[in-house]
């Protein structure tokens, strides 16, 4: 069994890449806005807002193509079988390809559907669907690069997800500036420069998957490839994952939405807490997909005992980033805020409910770790329970207590909520172990 210090350089070596990645792929949003920002038209910046929204709505539902990937790898590179983890690969690239070029197929559709659900009206509706009908060519690239990071993660390689990102958000940079001001398509050559950026990215990480094939010399993959036993598997895995995530982005829609109906200055101030949370989970995350990468592993490899001590040291290390990143909010919260606004009101308003977000590490980080473990595992049934269950207890604290403590209830609902993933997946854990 490895020794902590082993399991601690292993988590650390997976984590650092996707922390990595995961603090990069904003970029996507923020170049595409600083671009627009300098055409002269203040509505494409309403556009782009848009369009990001439509595609975050769109592709968070593909996430399953990473997270389902990435356990089925890892528990076959675990046992020594490099041809069932390239079978898959071979899997989760063809479904990928496949529901890309559906998008795009339906994208004339799916554009009007999306646009009507996030009530996007005015002079920005015409911009944000020129930009999300060429976007969305980029479509299978999307989803092959998830596909590709998750068989990466679950080999054990974390290096080149982090690859396809800076490839990705570079050549938006330069494709932005050259399309935009060079070719003067504006909020047309944004598009066109997302969705190239996005092919290439996934062509960078399609050459760095042969290399690796290569040089583990795998041979007879081919065989079994599309087993009806294997795809049984594989779409029961993924179907867990995809309604776990209709669940989340159903607390997450109703948490801007709540907020809404207490008032556009509550809302906003909501808007900039809720960075503080993203901001905590581009870190867990990473940590996260270390826990998939080696749970996976290790229940490939049939060791218990080492899947026991890295969850131990996974939770000491998600431990001390929890009190870190606390103390720091505690303390500097009202600054961080301060950076993302001028509006001095607003930032008062959400100092009125900062130790909510103060509290945020502590309640949500083991949600986060187990999700990674359960993922490595291929547990996802677990995920789905856990998830349901907390989405129940989110809703019926903000019903039973919005009437009363107002923006505070929300906040006290999404806390437990947080809280209660992590507590069902430890009992679901202690339960049936491994």
């Amino acid at each position: 069994m490895p020794s902590e210090k082993t399991l601690t350089r292993s988590i650390l070596t997976l984590a650092w890449p996707a922390v990595a990645t995961n603090v990069t792929t904003p970029l996507l949003s923020l170049v595409d806005v600083a671009v627009v920002g300098h055409i002269g038209n203040s509505v494409y910046i309403a556009a782009i807002a848009v369009g990001a929204t439509m595609f975050n709505m769109l592709y968070w539902l593909f996430g399953f193509l990473r997270m389902g990937t990435s356990g089925m790898t890892a528990q076959a590179y675990g046992g020594d079988n490099f041809a069932e983890a390239v079978r898959v690969l071979v899997r989760a690239l063809t479904i990928a390809a496949v529901s890309g070029l559906l998008l795009i197929a339906a994208s004339s559709w799916l554009g009007i559907r999306i646009l009507n659900f996030i009530d996007a009206d005015g002079a920005a509706r015409e911009p944000a669907q020129t930009y999300f009908a060429i976007a969305i060519l980029g479509a299978p690239g999307v989803l092959v690069t998830y596909a590709l990071s998750g068989w990466f993660l679950g080999m054990q390689n974390a290096r080149p997800i982090l690859w396809m990102a800076l490839t990705a958000n570079t050549l938006n940079i330069i494709l932005n500036v050259v399309f935009v001001f060079v070719c003067g398509w504006q909020i047309a050559g944004v598009g066109a420069a997302t969705a190239i950026s996005q092919w290439v990215s996934a062509g960078v990480g399609i050459y760095m998957i042969r290399r690796r094939i290569r040089h583990y010399a795998i041979a007879g993959w081919r065989k079994g490839v599309m087993q009806f036993q294997a795809l049984k598997k594989f779409f029961r895995i993924n179907s867990d994952i995809f309604l776990r995530t209709l669940c989340l982005v159903a607390v997450t829609v109703w948490f801007t939405h709540a907020g809404a109906t207490l008032g556009v200055d509550t809302l906003s101030a909501n808007a900039l807490l809720m960075q503080l949370f993203m901001l905590f989970s581009y870190f867990m995350d990473g940590f996260a997909f270390a826990g998939e990468a080696l749970a996976g592993k290790f229940k490939g490899a049939g060791d218990t005992p080492s899947l026991h001590s890295m969850i131990r040291v996974l939770t000491k290390i998600g431990l001390l980033l929890s009190a870190i990143v606390t103390l720091v909010y505690f303390f500097s919260g009202d600054a961080i805020l301060g950076l993302l606004t001028d509006d001095g009101r607003i930032v008062s308003i959400a100092s009125d409910y900062k130790l909510w977000a103060v509290a945020i590490p502590f309640a949500g980080f083991m949600s986060f770790l187990w999700d990674g473990v359960f993922v490595g595992l291929t547990r996802t049934r677990g995920m789905l329970v856990s998830m349901a269950v907390s989405m129940v207890v989110f809703y019926a604290l903000y019903f039973i207590l919005v009437d009363k403590w107002g923006n505070d209830a929300l906040w006290l609902a999404f806390l437990s909520y947080l809280l209660t993933r992590g507590l069902v997946l430890t009992v679901l854990f202690r339960k049936t172990g491994i």
